[in-house]
């Protein structure tokens, strides 16, 4: 696969369309089967309030995964991600009820570079927090 996207046709500035992403406990449990975190801040909300936390969290690297899905469903090309790389600021906290949390994810064009490549930079808020910093993406375009 290639990026769909072409590097001319992107500009500094260009904003990739926004996605919200939800998030239940189900999801969680399913992570944590796929990635082999068991870390019971992400499943037993006794735990997790007992160890400091609001309630279960996500897992940060479930939160990185979801806010990279702006960059690969906007290039049409997951292998189009060269580098990514974010800080955990927050944690996406998931309450137990029908609802979860969500994870509202936008991005521009930060940086034109070489090779048509281009920087994304990322905003992943939740619950009106800012859950990842310093979030960008090289991408390689067509």
């Amino acid at each position: 696969m290639t990026a769909k996207i072409a590097y001319d046709d992107v500009e500094v500035g260009t904003e990739l369309p926004a996605q919200t992403f939800g998030v239940t406990r189900a999801m969680l449990v399913q992570y944590a089967g796929a990635s082999g975190d068991f870390n019971p801040i992400h499943w037993n909300e006794k735990f997790a309030k007992e160890v400091g936390l609001p309630d279960v969290i996500a897992h940060g690297m479930f939160t990185m995964a979801e806010a990279i899905r702006v960059v690969t469903d906007w290039t049409g090309d997951p292998g189009a991600v060269v580098e990514y790389g974010v800080r955990f600021t927050k944690p996406v906290v998931v309450p137990n009820d029908d609802e979860g949390a969500t994870i509202e994810v936008s991005g521009k064009v930060a940086v034109k570079l070489d090779d048509n490549t281009v920087r994304v930079d990322l905003v992943a808020m939740s619950a009106g927090q800012k859950v990842l910093g310093m979030s960008r993406a090289v991408v390689r375009l067509a």
